[in-house]
């Protein structure tokens, strides 16, 4: 089986200043440069032919290029809990038309298509229970921004578990036009 997910990974400086600002919340896990990424769509576990049918779904589509920023911070909770702390990204258009694409083509695959609404971000760090208050770190880093950045492509990712977390392996890339 294979558990996949589409991303858009952000460039090396992008990634930079994302790593420059993890820390100062006790108990968080704080992702690592190889795991920073903007999902498209999560696919999830499914075997070689169904893997195979998504990546060929997927080198259908055609979207222009375009640029995005970081564009300050927030965090998802389950039952009242955060559990994510993530950095935002603006303008969220190009990013939601590409997301359409993206799960019309891995609908096309055999893939239910995804009911969550989708929020264009790059998680940080998960969080639990026993994480301390997010408070001072979005105080700090609110006001998170970058330069506007390209984004010419994005890639179908291959997830593995291992002891030390999730390890990420791009399995194709795709063009923008």
């Amino acid at each position: 089986m294979h558990r996949l997910f589409v991303a858009i990974r952000p460039p090396r400086d992008i990634r930079a200043q994302l790593l420059s600002i993890m820390g100062g919340v006790s108990g968080a896990r704080w992702q690592s440069d190889d795991q920073l990424h903007l999902t498209l769509r999560f696919v999830g576990e499914v075997d070689r032919h169904v893997a195979a049918d998504v990546a060929a779904a997927l080198g259908s589509i055609h979207h222009p290029r375009f640029s995005i920023a970081l564009a300050g911070l927030g965090s998802f909770d389950k039952r009242g809990i955060r559990d994510n702390l993530w950095a935002g990204v603006a303008p969220h258009e190009p990013l939601k038309t590409l997301h359409n694409k993206v799960d019309q083509a891995v609908s096309r695959a055999g893939i239910a298509p995804d009911s969550r609404a989708f929020l264009p971000h790059i998680t940080l760090a998960r969080l639990n229970r026993a994480s301390g208050p997010i408070d001072g770190f979005a105080e700090q880093n609110g006001g998170l921004a970058s330069a506007p950045f390209e984004v010419d492509h994005f890639a179908l990712y291959e997830s593995t578990m291992t002891p030390e977390g999730a390890h990420y392996t791009i399995a194709e890339r795709y063009r923008l036009d």
